[in-house]
């Protein structure tokens, strides 16, 4: 395929979508049964792996992440989708389209894009957190809370949050300590009390793990809270390498729980023709939110294109027969 002019060259698909988690594949499917040509940039690494299983999924409850994207793939297939392994690299417009690097030196071009990528979780500088994550430390109640109940659970305080995530954590564990760590002195101590929230002052120094499982909190001073389960507030941040490529910059979220990419209530961002979904838009969205997400975006991609198709085949139909002014056809519908 020629490059030389990018005016000329025809797009390899009506829609890439970048990144293949519950928004992608969603997305995918979506603009598949809209019978629009799509291919799926994904680099398999998504936020979720480390969990045991998805949960508030409806009729998915429990699945395991990779199982539930194995089963998307499959819809997007039967489609007519098609993936790509890799990470896209760079997005840029080629003419009226998109060109996306991937970083296996494919490139591939597209009418629309839709960037589904997700987001980082900026995890507590100590040590265990990241070895245990996912697995016996955890971040949202929804997700996990569930599971655990009665089991010792700790949060780690760091920011002034906490005490908001210790009291949400109530809800579903009642041998619940507070570590205030880096958070400030709180306020709400009478909150707490009234709970039955133990709140244990001081810096945390480590996770104890014996056995490859969280046996409890070591702190600064060398004491040890026996604990089984902890729970942290990571910083999210949307992962915009490829939207940054394009002029979109993440800003900070007014809630304070990271950095997210705007756009408006159907995903569309500021650069025409280029939609988010799931996380890298919503930081707070679980699988299923992020799901829907994708189909809204998708349904939004497709209403523009037909927009398009109309107006090229209105220029085309002028080309090449002698224009009919509206009100003969009016005129001409009515009799």
């Amino acid at each position: 395929m020629s490059r030389e002019n990018n005016d000329q060259v025809d797009p390899d698909v009506d829609v890439v979508v970048i990144g293949g988690g519950a928004a992608g594949l969603t997305a995918a499917v979506t603009l598949g049964r809209a019978r629009r040509s799509t291919v799926v940039i994904d680099s398999g690494a998504p936020r979720n792996a480390p969990s045991a299983g998805v949960r508030m999924f409806l009729t998915r409850d429990g699945t395991a992440p990779a199982d539930l994207t194995g089963i998307g793939r499959q819809e997007v297939e039967s489609y007519g989708g098609r993936f790509i392994d890799g990470t896209a690299v760079t997005a840029a417009r080629s003419g009226e389209n998109f060109a996306v690097s991937v970083d296996n030196g494919r490139t591939v071009t597209a009418r629309r894009l839709v960037v589904t990528t997700g987001l980082t979780d900026e995890l507590p500088n100590i040590p265990g957190v990241h070895e245990l994550w996912g697995r016996d430390v955890h971040h949202c109640p929804y997700c996990h809370g569930w599971e655990l109940d009665g089991r010792a659970v700790g949060v780690i305080g760091t920011g002034p949050r906490a005490v908001h995530q210790a009291l949400m954590f109530r809800q579903w564990v009642s041998d619940l300590v507070l570590f205030l760590h880096t958070a400030p002195c709180s306020e709400e101590a009478e909150q707490l009390a009234a709970r039955g929230i133990r709140v244990v002052i001081g810096r945390v120094d480590s996770l104890e793990i014996v056995d490859d499982h969280l046996a409890g909190v070591r702190m600064a001073d060398g004491r040890v809270v026996a604990r089984q389960s902890v729970v942290v507030a990571p910083r999210m941040v949307a992962r915009s390498e490829v939207l940054t490529s394009l002029g979109l910059q993440s800003v900070p979220h007014p809630m304070g729980l990271g950095e997210f990419i705007e756009s408006d209530a159907f995903g569309l961002t500021a650069v025409p023709g280029v939609w988010v979904a799931g996380n890298v838009a919503d930081l707070s969205a679980g699988v299923i939110g992020a799901a829907a997400a994708g189909m809204v975006a998708a349904t939004a991609v497709n209403a523009d294109l037909i927009a398009e198709d109309t107006r090229r085949a209105v220029a085309m139909y002028r080309k090449s027969t002698h224009e009919v002014p509206v009100d003969a056809l009016c005129a001409t519908g009515s009799g």
